[in-house]
């Protein structure tokens, strides 16, 4: 039994904002997403920015309503039904389940100690169960040290770390509930390289000792595979791939999935059906990921794809099994062998 499932989740936003924003265009944000998440599992959802990795990410927490779908949360053997939960029942989901920020500069109050930032959320919710001021102060002083602080930076502000260093904070923030998943979101993107391995040891570490689950966002493929157990790649408000992630850096089929791997390294792909791949990727900026066409081509990827053909434009591809664990939204399977 899954710790977390997703079945079916949809989310769309009118194009438009303001008062005076006409209403009936949308942006198809998550277009029918389904996943799970095991016990003691990382599962990474990857792809460029727009695509509705965060987007699906913030409708778990509930920070976003979903449109239709089923979020599931397993205790036990007992299910909650997450999109049902009230009050009570959705502030105790939340302490099981953290977010952690992208940007830590934005989401730690400068004018808070590091002390203040770690408990202000949980206070009350600790105090209901007997810990004491004194006891909150210490456990606080082990999750900072825990995450590679000192106990003394609880009396210190945010500004006064580095980038790295308030993403260690938001870490311990995060902890301080002793949540079963923890979502990532983008937490490396920021950073420098060194410090990008770091966080990501931490996260193992963590993941280790605390025997937790997490969810990885990133739009760095290589980083998601050295960090989850199992992959799934978005486009458009889709999953185009899932796969284990070993099986997803040896042989990754979709061809939006090989050409995230190609721009990560920088390199240009081989191969007489991959010759403009180089080119597409370099596009990708230039181009709006998110579902914002009145009538959007039957393959989502299909404008941009290199092995695109009359079929792709004409109907929809369904995510299918190509192998034990892998599944793939994709006609053309098997002409890069």
């Amino acid at each position: 039994m899954p710790l977390l499932n997703v079945s079916n989740l949809y989310k769309r936003f009118n194009l438009e904002a303001g008062f005076f924003a006409r209403f009936g265009r949308f942006v198809n944000a998550v277009n029918d997403i389904s996943f799970s998440i095991g016990r003691n599992e990382a599962y990474g959802l990857v792809g460029e920015s727009g695509c509705g990795k965060t987007t699906t990410a913030r409708m778990l927490t509930r920070m976003y309503e979903a449109d239709s779908g089923d979020i599931t949360f397993y205790q036990g053997d007992k299910a909650q039904a997450v999109n049902l939960l009230r009050k009570e029942e959705l502030r105790q989901y939340r302490e099981k389940v953290r977010y952690v920020f992208q940007d830590p500069a934005r989401s730690l109050n400068p004018r808070l100690s590091v002390y203040e930032v770690l408990v202000s959320g949980c206070r009350r919710p600790l105090k209901r169960k007997g810990v004491s001021e004194n006891e909150l102060r210490q456990k606080a002083a082990a999750i900072l040290e825990e995450v590679g602080l000192q106990a003394a930076d609880l009396e210190k502000r945010p500004s006064e770390f580095s980038g790295g260093q308030r993403q260690r904070i938001s870490i311990a923030r995060a902890l301080l509930m002793e949540p079963e998943l923890l979502i990532c979101d983008e937490v490396v993107s920021a950073l420098d390289v060194s410090i990008q391995g770091q966080i990501l040891n931490l996260l193992l570490d963590i993941r280790e000792k605390r025997d937790m689950s997490f969810l990885f966002i990133a739009h760095d493929l290589k980083v998601a595979c050295y960090f989850c157990d199992r992959i799934g790649v978005m486009y458009r408000g889709e999953l185009m791939e899932e796969a284990p992630a070993a099986d997803l850096y040896r042989e990754a089929s979709h061809p939006y999935t090989r050409l995230l791997f190609s721009s990560a390294s920088g390199k240009k792909e081989t191969g007489d059906c991959c010759s403009n791949a180089y080119q597409v990727v370099n596009t990708a900026s230039q181009q709006t990921p998110s579902s914002i066409s009145p009538v959007p081509s039957p393959c989502s990827f299909a404008p941009r794809c290199p092995l695109a053909t009359e079929r792709c434009y004409r109907e929809h591809p369904e995510l299918t099994q190509i192998k034990t664990g892998h599944f793939l939204r994709c006609f053309n399977y098997g002409i890069y062998d």
